[in-house]
């Protein structure tokens, strides 16, 4: 067995290298638009904006590292419309409870890991469908997968644009 290593060794990175700050705020700035775009149509659309709060997350973790597998377009889609479908008849069964949130949670995990769709923000979709209070679930189910919908289009752009500031980076370095 080797010996460990000393304290002093600096941990390797994790995740994507990182950029510049005027390059992670170019990065930034698109899922940041899209989310801001988000709310206000959610807004002129619903009054239940908190059941759209995970896509913020989902929109990060796109920028974060649009190539990892948690955040495929397959992955999304399937975990975060399963997640909203589950809360949402968890909530149908047994109203804003408790226990139709430990149901919704335990559900989507469960779900995600059969699946293989292991995206961490559909956990919060599966609660916020099962805790919701007033207004049409129908009307928000539909919603949600609109906003599902915009996600996946800022995937695109993001992965796009990532793709664009490599080949760049890499011709400049050269």
């Amino acid at each position: 067995m080797p010996p460990p290593a000393p304290a002093s060794t600096p941990a390797a990175p994790l995740g994507r290298p990182r950029l510049g700050l005027r390059r992670e705020v170019l990065l930034a700035l698109l899922p940041t638009v899209t989310v801001l775009g988000l709310l206000f149509l959610l807004k002129l659309l619903s009054n239940q904006q908190l059941l759209f709060a995970s896509l913020a997350s989902s929109c990060f973790l796109i920028y974060l590292d649009p190539s990892h597998p948690a955040n495929s377009a397959r992955t999304l889609a399937v975990s975060q419309l399963a997640a909203a479908g589950l809360g949402y008849v968890c909530h149908a069964g047994l109203g804003p409870s408790y226990v139709s949130a430990a149901l919704a949670l335990v559900g989507i995990i469960a779900f995600m890991l059969l699946t293989n769709t292991m995206h961490p923000p559909a956990v919060g979709t599966a609660l916020s469908f099962a805790f919701r209070a007033g207004g049409s679930g129908e009307t928000n189910l539909l919603l949600f997968g609109l906003a599902v919908g915009l996600v996946l289009v800022l995937l695109a752009v993001q992965r796009g644009s990532a793709y664009l500031l490599a080949r760049f980076t890499a011709a400049g370095a050269q």
